[in-house]
């Protein structure tokens, strides 16, 4: 059947679930809650991370690594690997930290009672708070700051879940979906090109989480490392925002982070769960495989 054949009925009812595009499609449902018993595991530093390395997941790993690269030891955090195509996002345990299933959660065990946080967003502002860091203090800069975090988080569904859906995962290339949501993308795109015309960083002069948080997603874009649409999105047409998105990508805290929690790629780049500093050293999958 045809995109122009679908007429939507009276009462949406779920389809049949192995026409669905993906292997991590076919675990959605339209309700909420846990389908089954699972304890997240717990390791030994103050922060747990329950995460993927997708852009979301990546937010929060760059944050850590760059807390830990400015000297803040009470960053240390174990990153295990919570597996969305098998469903480990609707365990018991994960849906206890995020009732919305969806990755990356933190639990914050540095206190007397432990803090759960869910959202990408939320988790970096409460790094950033707790450790006094990638957040300018004064009013106009904070404002600044957080009205391109929060428009990252409103405007990165449009690249994800539209783009990215209708132009690399769905079964049925439909036109007018790409169209219509690569219009959007490239708007985004040409918003924070126009922004960084103006300034080096989005909230000003200083490196923040604003940055943090729009990079994985929207220098993925124009680099080709998400979806691989950079040609078809004439990503060359953004340079300030590729003068940006090197930048960022020369830190070495965001080389490790990208790292973290990552299932594609080259292996040596992939360090499937992070407990220890000493790990991007030797539990990479490239030395794993060697010592195996």
């Amino acid at each position: 059947m045809s995109s122009n054949d679908y007429t939507p009925p009276e009462v949406w009812q779920p389809g049949n679930p192995a026409a669905t595009s993906s292997a991590a499609a076919r675990l959605n449902r339209p309700v909420a809650g846990a389908t089954h018993e699972k304890a997240l595991p717990v390791g030994k530093h103050p922060l747990q991370l329950y995460s993927l390395g997708t852009p979301n997941g990546q937010k929060v790993t760059i944050m850590l690594e760059e807390l830990l690269a400015a000297g803040h030891t009470g960053a240390e955090y174990d990153a295990w690997l919570i597996r969305i195509g098998e469903g480990d996002q609707f365990g018991s345990g994960f849906v206890d930290v995020n009732p919305n299933s969806k990755i990356p959660a933190l639990v914050d065990r540095s206190g007397p009672q432990p803090i759960r946080v869910f959202e990408s967003g939320a988790i970096l502002l409460h790094l950033a708070e707790k450790f006094g860091a990638f957040l300018p203090t004064d009013p106009a800069g904070r404002a600044e700051l957080l009205s391109w975090l929060f428009w990252q988080m409103g405007s990165a569904p449009y690249v994800g879940g539209g783009f990215g859906h209708f132009y690399a995962y769905a079964p049925v290339k439909i036109e007018y979906a790409i169209d219509r949501f690569t219009m959007e993308a490239k708007r985004q795109l040409d918003v924070l090109d126009r922004r960084l015309a103006e300034q080096p960083f989005l909230a000003g002069d200083t490196y923040t989480i604003a940055d943090i948080a729009v990079f994985p997603w929207y220098a993925g874009l124009i680099k080709g490392w998400v979806y691989d649409a950079a040609t078809f999105l004439s990503a060359h047409e953004y340079r300030n925002l590729h003068r940006w998105a090197d930048a960022i990508a020369a830190r070495p805290a965001v080389k490790r982070g990208l790292m973290v929690n990552r299932l594609r790629g080259e292996p040596s780049q992939q360090l499937h769960e992070r407990h220890d500093a000493s790990d991007f050293d030797t539990r990479t999958q490239d030395k794993l495989a060697a010592q195996a």
